[in-house]
């Protein structure tokens, strides 16, 4: 391909740049299908279905032809972790550059065939994988030219100009909504999820958690559980204590009898769950600038200066899978080294390989991960702890694999939490109205302690074992890549003068890693609820308010688009009496999807989110109703985040390991949500599941200001938590 015939990239998408032979992503087979490597895993989030979308544009092929294959470490590309609302955004593009690449490759090789001159390659169209020229003559196809040979090189980022132009809109596959394949047999009960696999010879394991943390195991009766009907083995290493048996009931059994006949020793160490403020803010803390801007502009004493400050609050929050982690592992003893093969549905099957691999003192060769669905979870929850409890356990019975799930008490007791945060925000306005100076700290534990991100194993089991695994303490990615506790601290708005700052703490009580959104879903919330306690005192509606102080034209777009669906002016501050509106706008860390939310709640009785209505902008829509989809399911799932769930704990222990004492939303609870999408081709794809989460919750604390005059800066809205905003205005 000559330089006139090809135009550069600025560069190669990252996952591309660190994966970069065209063959580890794509192969197009001769019965006319195409199968699709990408190393992001589907959580439910319907990924699989947009990124085919990708694949069939880029290719110019039916949807229907093209099969996503489940990321497993023997042939994906390594992707890291599948977090952030990043697949799309990057192994969408790294495919699609794939893709064309591949297409360019195919064209030259149709022409080359066909006996076609130089340059030839540009006058033929692809139409659903057929080869042709638009002059006529003799055809060919992908599938009559499929070869792995010829995607067996590196990418260049180099593609033809008539490629790149038809480009990705081909057979009308981005921007449709497209029905997922996934979800019929999920609907009817098909076995989907790592939990329905089974596999010849398979046994199945259970595990006794200790109590709190830091408990130790003081006695055991291991020959009594192993005189039961059905063991086949017992595990105690350390503090790990675990039981294989050959079915699902003799585990259950077992592993009862085995949590009641140990006996442990617990040490009282965690904080004061209703002083969780004072606690983050005392700890031994690491503080980062996160960013700050200066102007040059004095009015610190200049007449009218009004000066703000306010501090929010979330708790630790519980991933609450509704479907408790499992895992399947297969230990094989050889004589040259070990091997392990684990299914599981970790959100990064080569982080958990990393992991497993120190943590068992395995070759890294030597383990393997296969993803398999979950039951959805958006975040760092108990998915890798199990993959290590079924590797543990299969070692133990070499050669059966081995299926462990957790008990509704393990999903809620033992797997890592997302992190309390307390947010301090001081401003100070002009005689206009206008924010001079704005400032933003945030105390938290840091957001992250996945797997495969250090020399030593993260893993719960490896904390347990006899020689133990040193406990690490979550760290924040840098914000670059998003942040972690900071994320979304620093403004939207155009002020002056701000500052933001980060302080994580240096101790870790509570077991905390990523939870959807990470930080934004408090720093959002403590954010735009200050915008509106500043509009409030200032006498300015909260939309006008916003719009003096922003100039972001996308921002602006998504804001006055949610409060033109809500109708703004008829609804707020002339709600019936114990009902409201608010609204919050937000950019997803700073660089991701734009989203503006209008909420409308109800609390002349007990407090209810009634309406929601969200406008937000992606960039490129590749499906519709995907966007549509994870919009709402985190909408939904922020509701009940901020109404109803917090982690509960006394000096020793969790004790919110039931529904009962962790209660969700339910479904006679949910909102009427409605959403309208901004389409922009000539932007680059975003995600969309974690945009939500910051500006629901800061619109539903406006809503409530709106409806009832009280301001509750601390989450959950729960019937006391109001009650004590009440009583202290």
């Amino acid at each position: 391909m000559s330089n006139a015939e090809a135009t550069a990239l600025p560069a190669l998408p990252a996952s591309l740049k660190a994966n970069p032979r065209l063959g580890q992503w794509l192969s197009i087979l001769a019965d006319g299908t195409v199968d699709v490597r990408s190393g992001k895993v589907d959580l439910g989030q319907g990924i699989s279905t947009a990124l085919s979308q990708i694949v069939a544009g880029a290719l110019g092929v039916d949807l229907k032809r093209v099969r996503m294959l489940p990321a497993s470490t023997t042939f994906s590309p390594n992707e890291g972790v599948t977090s952030g609302s990043l697949s799309v955004q990057e192994s969408g593009s790294a495919l699609r550059q794939v893709c064309l690449e591949a297409r360019d490759i195919y064209l030259e090789e149709a022409a080359r065939q066909l006996g076609m001159g130089a340059g030839a390659a540009l006058q033929l169209r692809v139409q659903d994988g057929q080869i042709f020229s638009a002059k006529g003559g003799p055809s060919t196809s992908y599938w009559a030219l499929a070869d792995d040979a010829l995607l067996d090189l590196a990418a260049t980022g180099r593609v033809s100009v008539q490629v790149m132009a038809r480009s990705p809109g081909a057979c009308h596959a981005v921007g449709q909504s497209v029905a997922r394949p996934d979800i019929a047999g999920k609907a009817s009960g098909a076995g989907a999820f790592v939990h329905d696999l089974r596999l010849p010879g398979m046994a199945f394991g259970r595990i006794v958690h200790p109590p709190s943390t830091g408990a130790v195991l003081v006695s055991t009766g291991l020959e009594e559980v192993n005189a039961m009907p059905g063991v086949l083995a017992t595990l105690r290493d350390g503090n790990f204590l675990g039981v294989v048996a050959i079915g699902e009931f003799e585990a259950l059994q077992a592993c009862k009898k085995l949590a009641a006949v140990s006996l442990w020793r617990e040490t009282g160490k965690l904080p004061d769950m209703h002083q969780l403020g004072g606690f983050l803010r005392t700890q031994a803390l690491e503080t980062t600038v996160v960013g700050e801007k200066t102007a040059d502009l004095a009015i610190a004493d200049q007449a009218g200066t009004r000066r703000f400050a306010a501090s929010y609050s979330r708790p630790f929050l519980a991933h609450a899978s509704i479907g408790p982690s499992c895992a399947v592992a297969r230990f094989t003893i050889a004589s040259e080294a070990d091997v392990l093969e684990v299914w599981s549905h970790t959100q990064g099957i080569f982080n958990l390989r990393a992991d497993l691999a120190l943590m068992l003192n395995l070759r890294l060769e030597n383990v393997t991960v296969h993803h398999l669905e979950g039951a959805g979870c958006y975040g760092h929850n108990g998915a890798d702890d199990v993959a290590a409890d079924a590797a543990l356990l299969a070692r133990a019975v070499a050669g059966r694999p081995v299926q462990v799930v957790w008990s509704r008490e393990d999903e809620l007791g033992v797997a890592p939490f997302g992190p309390a945060m307390v947010i301090d925000l001081t401003a100070e306005l002009d005689a206009q109205g206008h924010v001079t100076h704005w400032q933003h700290e945030v105390w938290s534990n840091g957001h992250g302690l996945r797997p495969g991100r250090g020399k030593s194993p993260v893993l719960l089991a490896g904390t347990l074992l006899a020689t133990p695994f040193d406990c690490q303490v979550a760290v924040n990615a840098p914000l670059a890549a998003g942040g972690g506790a900071e994320r979304n601290s620093v403004p939207l708005y155009d002020f002056p003068h701000w500052k933001a700052t980060s302080h994580r703490l240096l101790t870790m009580p509570v077991r905390s890693s990523a939870m959807r959104s990470l930080g934004a879903h408090g720093n959002v919330f403590a954010a735009e609820s200050f915008m509106d306690e500043m509009a409030k005192v200032s006498e300015i509606n909260p939309l006008a308010f916003r719009l003096n102080h922003l100039g972001d034209p996308r921002a602006r777009e998504v804001l006055q688009s949610a409060t033109a669906m809500a109708n703004w002016p008829q609804r707020h501050g002339r709600m019936p009496e114990g009902q409201g509106v608010g609204l919050a706008v937000t950019r997803y860390k700073n660089v991701g999807a734009y989203c503006a939310v209008v909420a409308c709640v109800d609390a002349s009785r007990d407090l209810s989110v009634t309406d929601l209505w969200i406008a937000v902008d992606v960039g490129l829509v590749i499906n519709p109703d995907g966007v549509r989809n994870q919009i709402e399911g985190g909408a939904i799932q922020t509701v009940s985040w901020v109404l109803k769930e917090a982690v509960q704990f006394d000096n020793t222990r969790i004790t919110s390991t039931t529904w009962e004492t962790y209660p969700i939303l339910k479904f006679s609870e949910v909102p009427k949500v409605e959403v309208h999408i901004i389409n922009r081709p000539d932007q680059k794809s975003v995600g969309a599941g974690e945009a939500t989460h910051g500006p629901v919750a800061a619109a539903i604390a406006n809503a409530l200001f709106d409806a009832t005059g009280v301001r509750v800066r601390d989450m959950p809205f729960t019937p006391e938590r109001l009650r004590q905003a009440a009583l202290a205005q």
